[in-house]
């Protein structure tokens, strides 16, 4: 089974999807150009000098599942390999960073586009302000059936967790898909 782990530029989806793959994982890490000046924001990252380039992949085996996991670029540049990588996922998690919620928004409309059911999970920065998983919800301004989690892409155990709800989150909405209409007369 495949999920999708996409977000902002800088977010933490490599550290997200090294942390939690049994695999030494597959990354396409490239080297910051001039390309990326005056683009891309660096201001909260000073240390970063790569960034993916088409994705990174783990895989992490569980009881009954094995996931393959994908890390999306998040530079808009790169943004057209996300059809493709998402291509027959069963969900998805927004990673989101508090001290710049508005990177959020694009992947969470590209998901609610798609019908890919997702979930939102802030990483935490150590210079970050702790919202609560409500405040975030409704700052992104999220439907109910969109959770929001609190995770350490540095932990693997932390981004476990998330994986799992996403799993979760993949078999309410297959049951959806298969239970008859509400309320539906015959």
């Amino acid at each position: 089974m495949k999920i999708v782990v996409a977000g902002g530029f800088g977010v933490g989806k490599t550290t997200f999807v090294g942390s939690v793959s049994e695999i030494t994982p597959l990354r396409t890490d490239a080297l910051m150009t001039s390309a990326s000046e005056g683009v891309d924001d660096l201001s909260l990252l000073p240390e970063k000098s790569h960034t993916t380039a088409a994705m990174d992949f783990g895989r992490r085996t569980f009881s009954q599942a094995i996931l393959m996991i994908f890390g999306t670029p998040g530079q808009d540049r790169f943004w057209f390999m996300w059809d493709e990588l998402t291509e027959g996922a069963i969900a998805a998690v927004v990673l989101a960073d508090t001290r710049r919620l508005d990177d959020s928004f694009p992947a969470i409309d590209y998901f609610e586009r798609r019908g890919t059911p997702f979930l939102v999970a802030v990483n935490q920065f150590p210079d970050a302000y702790d919202y609560s998983p409500d405040e975030v919800h409704v700052a992104l301004g999220l439907s109910d059936r969109v959770p929001v989690m609190i995770c350490d892409a540095r932990t693997g155990s932390s981004a476990t967790a998330v994986l799992v709800r996403a799993m979760d989150l993949a078999i309410e909405h297959a049951r959806t898909l298969r239970s008859p209409l509400q309320g539906a007369s015959t």
